[in-house]
């Protein structure tokens, strides 16, 4: 039988990046560009890419390991296993299976879902519905991504922007009053075509044209992507806000997808929110899709720019086109409260 409704908050975090560093000196070797062109454009400096033997299993299993230990339990204790990518392992058989079984999580269930750079934070809503109402106690929610895989490398306006690395959270009971206050999700499908890999689904399944026609890596149409995103980082984020019945005056520390330096600052221009407390770590890692927030999460509360009682936004936008935004109220018991 289903419980009162619970208050859930993200208990432990974790994460990982490959070893593997590619600087924007290093892309001008391969394609028509430089450093400073990328830095002005995206405020990117580098990026991590994945051995070619690694999977993004592999790097979202130990983004888990780090989260359970942060949190002090162990895997036996997940009761769920959430993967945000969109770049699975394979088509069939979901990367939560495959994390299940390399973190011995035996007592978990599992399930991929697919929305893109939205993605980590619409897997945070479905995790937290299924700890508030009482029918998991534990959650494992992981952003992963090895977008390395599906960037032509000769296509100078995508491979400069992607890396590859994971993150994750586990979610739990907290005390009443913190934790998850607010959401806001969407979608507009008829902007689709903007952000894509065209072919190796169902509408385009393998064929030697759709590879001769480099079909398989990811498409973007970066000008309307761009509008999209500074539309609609601060809109999501205020209508989350509201739902928690808060103002952008609450905001402690803004966490928001690390696609682009320039759609970063228009958010926190957007939000009134002063630079100082927004979580910046595009220059190091690009974006990483589904991945970038909870890793920006995870540095954010080591380095203690977020505390006990603070009110964290995390906001989120991809393809899809989706968005995505949480309202949080920290938690965490060996904080002191200011």
């Amino acid at each position: 039988m289903l419980e009162k409704f619970k208050s859930v908050g993200i208990i432990g975090t974790g994460k990982y990046l490959p070893d593997h560093v590619v600087t924007n000196h290093d892309l001008e070797k391969i394609v028509e560009t430089s450093d400073e062109w990328i830095v002005d454009r995206t405020g990117i400096r580098e990026r991590r890419i994945a051995d070619p033997g690694f999977a993004t299993s592999d790097l979202a299993a130990l983004a888990a390991e780090q989260a359970l230990l942060d949190a002090g339990i162990t895997a036996d204790e997940i009761d769920l296993i959430i993967v945000a990518t969109c770049t699975p392992d394979m088509g069939l058989v979901s990367t939560a299976c495959l994390v299940q079984d390399k973190i011995k999580a035996s007592k978990a269930a599992a399930f991929d879902l697919a929305a893109a750079c939205a993605g980590f934070a619409y897997g945070l809503v479905v995790g937290s519905q299924c700890v508030k109402t009482g029918l998991y106690k534990k959650v494992l929610v992981i952003g992963a991504e090895t977008l390395s895989k599906i960037i032509d490398w000769t296509d100078r306006n995508t491979c400069v922007l992607f890396g590859d690395g994971a993150g994750a959270v586990v979610l739990g009971e907290v005390p009443a009053g913190y934790g998850i206050l607010g959401v806001d999700l969407g979608s507009e499908g008829s902007g689709a075509d903007f952000l894509k890999v065209p072919a190796g689904g169902s509408r385009l399944p393998a064929t030697n044209e759709t590879v001769n026609g480099r079909q398989h890596f990811l498409y973007m149409n970066g000008s309307e992507v761009f509008k999209f995103a500074i539309k609609v980082m601060g809109e999501s984020a205020v209508r989350a806000l509201d739902h928690a019945g808060l103002s952008n005056t609450d905001i402690d520390c803004l966490v928001p997808h690390q696609a682009n330096m320039r759609i970063i600052n228009s958010a926190a221009k957007r939000l009134k929110v002063p630079m100082e407390k927004v979580m910046v770590n595009v220059d190091k890692y690009g974006n990483t899709s589904g991945a970038t927030i909870p890793i920006a999460l995870d540095e954010a509360i080591k380095s203690n720019k977020i505390k006990h009682d603070d009110i964290v936004v995390l906001v989120g936008f991809g393809a899809g086109l989706t968005w995505a935004s949480c309202v949080i109220k920290w938690y965490k018991e060996d904080q002191t409260i200011v």
